[in-house]
């Protein structure tokens, strides 16, 4: 849908009202139908400054696809180490990152929106360093984005995309959000978009097998979700693709890139590398998907997932079954 704007006065002072409608229709362009394609975990050993040659046939297939824009959901790098890492060995880690994945993709035209993960920029005691040369290296390569709050970038901050607003969370450490950013989702939520997207490393609720207190866990950030209509979060962390919803927000899990693809809870077999796909109408609507290693041509069988995934915080329901 449109985005209602109010008439500019000097517009309607100078040209009249029917000038004035003329020049708002010029300006509000017609939502078109976005494509959005999310990476997660791409990270591989500890000071890692290479990565799995599957990485580099993603990013290919990726610049194939041509989307709008490309989200990271976290763990880009291999840090959170112990003993620390040094400076120049973040920086190392980080420039093997970009030549794989950044460069190509802006040198495509496309935008890619990060947002920390907990061996990228964790808030964890003693990783302050970590953090800040992650602030750092983002932003030469801040995307031209139309931001609606953007102080707080590349950790939290928001912007628009064709009529959909997208908010980065700053989700590394497990329990709530901390540092205000309830305050500042409140407020940057409930907008007129046709969909709002929240992306962050940690997952609200549970999906993969030993890593089910690794969450946000917080049953009032899901009560603000349901209250300013949030279409869906997008998470890393658990390695394991999974597309829910739970009381009207769908809950995306993204599946590992990397090393360490994760068992879903009530599940046998790994979830695989792959990376997700979601395509936003232009009526609101989303249909997502992912697309399997090696190639990243074969979608994968939603049908072949649980049919749900059941956790002491909620009950995710298949995306498929939930519409």
């Amino acid at each position: 849908m449109l985005r209602r704007r109010k008439l500019p006065v000097t517009v309607l002072k100078q040209f009249g009202l029917a000038t004035a409608c003329l020049f708002w229709l010029a300006q509000a362009a017609v939502a078109k139908p976005i494509t959005v394609v999310v990476i997660s975990d791409l990270n591989g050993s500890y000071g890692s400054t290479s990565y799995a040659p599957r990485i580099n046939v993603a990013i290919d297939r990726i610049i194939s696809l041509q989307p709008d824009l490309v989200i990271s959901t976290g763990d880009m790098v291999a840090g959170q180490r112990k003993p620390h890492l040094a400076a120049n060995q973040i920086r190392e880690m980080w420039a093997a990152f970009h030549e794989a994945v950044s460069t190509p993709l802006a040198e495509a035209g496309i935008p890619l929106a990060v947002t920390p993960g907990n061996h990228d920029a964790s808030g964890y005691n003693g990783f302050q360093l970590e953090r800040e040369i992650y602030a750092d290296e983002w932003q030469n390569r801040k995307p031209a984005l139309h931001y609606i709050d953007d102080s707080g970038y590349p950790f939290f901050y928001a912007f628009e995309l064709g009529g959909a607003r997208f908010i980065s969370l700053d989700a590394t450490v497990a329990g709530p959000l901390i540092g205000g950013q309830m305050e500042r989702l409140d407020l940057l939520t409930g907008a007129d978009s046709r969909v709002e997207v929240v992306f962050g490393h940690l997952p609200l609720w549970a999906v993969a097998q030993n890593r089910e207190r690794e969450i946000i866990g917080d049953r009032l950030l899901a009560k603000l979700f349901q209250k300013n209509s949030v279409s869906m979060l997008l998470s890393g962390h658990h390695h394991a693709y999974y597309p829910g919803m739970d009381d009207g927000i769908a809950y995306i899990a993204q599946a590992c890139l990397g090393g360490g693809a994760r068992k879903l809870i009530g599940d046998q077999a790994r979830s695989g590398q792959s990376f997700t796909v979601i395509e936003i109408g232009n009526d609101g609507q989303f249909e997502v998907y992912a697309l399997a290693a090696p190639d990243f041509t074969r979608q994968i069988d939603t049908s072949s997932l649980p049919l749900q995934i059941v956790t002491p915080g909620a009950t995710l329901l298949r995306l498929d079954l939930a519409r």
